[in-house]
């Protein structure tokens, strides 16, 4: 796969041939999504409890790896501040997190209005290495095979691509966590700039949890 920088390398023979950007395409679950891939059937927690419920060591692994979930029906509600008792969804996406080893984290609320996250510009300084971390909360069912897609624009030509596995998750009382591996940013006059980010958080159902865009600028330094 091209990484950053050499995708970068492909934007400046774009620039310099004064080729005229393109609007950004539209982020879709289908166009990263392995069609040779086949999930597992949905299944709610009393199903998963009751298969195999003979074999004892299987029953107490899952119990195990449910936790409360497998107590009820886990609604996350005010007494915990996190949502209202009656949102009806099983995934709710709470913040997206720039985290740089030495600095404190910068963050974005994905609980508001999203349309105005994009005018919340993360300032990144050339050649840090840096992780994205996404706080959510799983509520009523299993999500199965959670899904973090990122793609990144300069100019509105894209110039990075990336889809992390995020896992399967029960149902908790409390945030849940995903955090991206390390990442380099590019260096150099050339990467230097704005640059627009869309994301998705989806599943292996092809469940849109959220998509919401954002912005940060590559800097010669942290007060350029």
């Amino acid at each position: 796969m091209t990484n950053f920088k050499e995708r970068l390398d492909i934007l400046s023979q774009y620039l310099m041939a004064d080729t005229a950007a393109q609007g950004v395409e539209h982020l879709h679950i289908e166009d990263e999504v392995d069609t040779k891939y086949k999930p597992p059937p949905e299944k709610t927690i009393d199903e998963i409890l009751e298969a195999d419920k003979e074999d004892e060591s299987l029953r107490k692994y899952k119990e195990k790896l449910l936790g409360e979930a497998k107590t009820g029906n886990i609604i996350v509600d005010k007494v915990w501040l996190f949502a209202e008792p009656d949102d009806p969804r099983k995934v709710i996406v709470k913040k997206l997190a720039l985290c740089v080893p030495g600095r404190p984290d910068v963050e974005l609320d994905l609980t508001g209005d999203i349309s105005q996250l994009k005018k919340q510009v993360f300032a990144i300084k050339e050649g840090v290495s840096y992780r994205i971390r996404i706080d959510f909360i799983v509520q009523r069912e299993i999500v199965h095979g959670l899904k973090y897609i990122q793609k990144t624009y300069r100019m509105g030509v894209p110039v990075d691509k990336m889809t992390h596995m995020v896992g399967s998750y029960p149902p908790k009382t409390e945030i849940q966590s995903y955090t991206t591996p390390l990442e380099d940013a590019p260096t150099g006059m050339m990467a230097r700039g704005s640059y627009t980010v869309h994301s998705l958080f989806t599943d292996d159902d092809k469940h849109e949890h959220l998509k919401w865009e954002w912005s940060f600028d590559i800097k010669k330094d942290w007060k350029d």
